[in-house]
């Protein structure tokens, strides 16, 4: 056998082994889906949040809310630790008494809520958000139809991460029913039960599109024309991001504070258009 001939029958082995170590790496890093779909054990959550609609004109208003959520650990059960704190503001327009939008951005600060991991503690997010909000009356009830989309740039707590950009599509079906009178006004206790389907879309979305689906029922009560208290249990169960077979699933309790300042001299009244969360 000649040098040409073994020397070609080495380049082969060679490119063989390449190709083939190559193979090998992509079936280490693909994910390997379970036979069948599996839930995780539910973590219990707490949320406070604020909601605050500003008028700063005829036709438009500030919308701020903070938000700062818990989640249990397995030190902390229950309320847990701080998981994450949102600050999302936006310009909402107010399109008709039953119609607005808003446009804005959201910075979310991450907390690392697993006590045995050895990276980082806190790591930001990045948000933008629009939403297109209707609103019906139906006897004495009011419903309402929320369609909301943002724009993510998400890391993990790993040190170096990059970040992962994930576009969310969001639809909300709520309604609000009062218990002690025929309309909402103040003094006005009501039951608001919602439905909410998170779905998800991006690079990194593989097999795992819906990101959540959100199962709520709240008990509000009207103090003032400008103000409102409401609680609620929510169940919420969604795909994992890494791998699409596993379901993750929490129980909520969520506090809200809903206020309206508005500085103009104009009467006032309750907002003809519900602009809350």
């Amino acid at each position: 056998m000649n040098s040409k001939i073994r020397s070609s029958i080495w380049s082969v082995c060679l490119i063989c082994l390449a190709v083939g170590n190559l193979w090998a790496q992509e079936d280490e890093e693909k994910v390997e889906l379970p036979p069948y779909s599996k839930y995780k054990d539910p973590t219990t959550k707490v949320w406070f949040n604020t909601y605050g609609n500003i008028r700063i004109g005829k036709r438009f208003f500030w919308d701020a809310q903070t938000h700062f959520r818990f989640q249990e650990t397995e030190n902390t059960p229950f309320i847990g630790q701080v998981g994450q704190i949102y600050n999302r503001h936006a310009i909402g327009y107010i399109y008709s008494k039953k119609t607005n939008f808003s446009l804005g951005g959201v910075v979310r600060i991450n907390f690392n809520t697993d006590e045995d991991s050895e990276d980082r503690n806190v790591v930001p997010e990045w948000r933008i958000w629009h939403q297109y909000q209707f609103a019906q009356p139906l006897y004495t009830a009011m419903i309402y139809h929320r369609i909301r989309i943002e724009h993510r740039w998400t890391q993990g707590f790993e040190e170096n991460s990059k970040y992962i950009f994930r576009n969310r599509w969001r639809y909300m079906f709520r309604a609000k029913v009062p218990l002690n009178s025929h309309k909402l006004k103040p003094h006005t206790i009501y039951v608001s039960p919602e439905a909410e389907l998170i779905m998800q879309s991006g690079k990194a979305v593989v097999d795992s599109p819906m990101e959540d689906l959100r199962l709520t029922t709240t008990l509000g009560y009207i103090a003032t024309p400008r103000l409102t208290f409401a609680a609620g249990l929510m169940y919420s169960q969604g795909q994992d991001l890494a791998n699409g077979g596993y379901y993750k699933q929490s129980w909520t309790m969520r506090f809200h504070m809903y206020y309206s300042p508005d500085f103009r001299r104009v009467k006032n009244k309750l907002p003809d258009v519900h602009l809350d969360d």
